[in-house]
């Protein structure tokens, strides 16, 4: 293979992301909203032309309502770029459960809150969160009290804004806050992955994708820990430190409202089945030989990343003492999969994903019962833990270990019945 064509391999993964592909297809579109509120300025322009404002709500009134009488607010969570109301819309109403629906059928408003920038700072977006809460107040027709909560960041988002508000002795007039799959305790991704992204940008800042999307401010407060780079070491961010910081000076969580969660994870402390310390995925091809991401194990110096690449130096990335995260209870992402599968559309790469989906948010973070500093932490008996543990009023973990904010009816109608 020449140079230049193992160049033109390297240069066409930058479509890998974390959570989907970048360029996934796109959804079918949402039924128009009855209102549509925008926040902040324009930060550019969608691929319609539309402008895209730093946040938007998009409005759908409930069965039998002609304007807010029983408010619902959903935020969006974490991605890069912009939120679409037809891919909320899609993920929300059309899958396993029709969530938006059974809310709407019930006479609730939903009110979907997205980002202009799903990577910006938690804390700049919770400013139109605030917002939101103000607007949707000011609309509303009658005394009923909000339910306002996210998933995944959106969750955090909702609360820091509430608990903010609340600091600010504002009347947030909220009954419910809820949170589905919500790293309260930290999210991960695996160092080994993270090693992979930023080895892909340095072999060419084409390949920035990925490396940006876990560079970013909203990804730097959520995860448990982070690689800056190759050569670096996984540790907590000055961002993470920060921002839980900030969200305890103003108390930490909403004390007004009623808190539910609900976690995409298992809550017997029964893992998802990935061994530790065996390889992720593996590239066989001649634009990246002998690669291999390995997944976490405990100890001193356990290898998560051999790095090789035919115009690039070789990498081995290793770790100390971080617990067997991608086995644990929780919600999962399928991104050694993903990865997989950018690289399988090169002519020139080629890769398996032996452990394709692997913990992001544990479930002992989702219900905010354990921090995650062990893995006999990370599998928790939630069940058998008293209820005072939790920082929530009440929770739910799923039967199984299944996608990190999957839309499920065990899930779902317990939030719309306590709604």
């Amino acid at each position: 293979m020449s140079e230049q064509s193992a160049e033109q391999s390297e240069q066409s993964v930058g479509t890998i992301g974390l959570v989907r592909p970048l360029d996934a297809a796109v959804p079918p579109a949402a039924p128009a909203p009855d209102e549509t509120w925008h926040f902040g300025r324009v930060l550019k322009e969608d691929a319609d032309g539309n402008p895209v404002h730093e946040a938007t709500a998009w409005v759908y009134y409930g069965e039998g309502n002609s304007g807010l009488v029983r408010p619902v607010l959903l935020a969006d969570g974490f991605n890069s770029g912009h939120s679409s109301l037809d891919g909320l819309y899609d993920g929300l109403e059309r899958g396993a459960y029709p969530f938006l629906g059974e809310l709407r059928r019930r006479g609730r408003d939903v009110i979907i809150l997205g980002w202009g920038d799903r990577s910006a700072s938690i804390l700049a977006n919770a400013r139109f969160a605030s917002e939101a809460i103000l607007r949707t107040i000011a609309q509303r027709l009658g005394g009923e009290q909000l339910v306002v909560g996210g998933f995944s960041m959106g969750g955090l988002v909702t609360r820091y804004a509430l608990a903010k508000l609340e600091h600010q002795r504002i009347d947030h007039q909220t009954g419910t806050y809820f949170s589905w799959d919500t790293p309260h305790r930290g999210a991960w991704v695996p160092i080994g992955l993270q090693a992979f992204a930023h080895y892909l940008k340095q072999l060419n800042p084409y390949n920035r994708a990925l490396s940006d999307q876990i560079n970013s401010p909203a990804a730097k407060q959520m995860l448990w820990r982070h690689l800056d780079s190759v050569q670096a070491s996984a540790e907590v961010t000055t961002e993470r430190e920060e921002f839980l910081a900030e969200l305890e000076r103003v108390g930490g969580w909403p004390r007004l409202p009623r808190l539910l969660a609900v976690a995409n994870g298992r809550g017997d402390g029964s893992g998802n089945g990935v061994e530790a310390g065996v390889p992720a995925l593996r590239s066989a091809g001649p634009a990246f030989p002998r690669t291999v991401l390995h997944t976490q194990q405990e100890g001193t110096g356990a290898v998560v990343a051999e790095l090789r690449a035919l115009l690039g130096k070789n990498e081995t990335v290793t770790t100390d003492d971080l617990p067997e995260f991608d086995g644990a209870p929780g919600g999962t992402l399928s991104s050694f999969a993903l990865a997989a599968a950018a690289l399988n559309a090169l002519p020139l790469a080629s890769a398996e994903a032996p452990a394709p989906s692997v913990c992001f948010v544990p479930a002992v973070s989702a219900v905010s019962v354990r921090d995650l500093d062990t893995t006999e932490l990370l599998h928790t008996d939630i069940g058998k833990t008293p209820p005072d543990e939790s920082d929530f009023d009440d929770h739910l973990c799923a039967s199984e270990n299944e996608p990190h904010t999957k839309i499920t009816e065990e899930l779902g109608s317990w939030l719309v019945d306590r709604f």
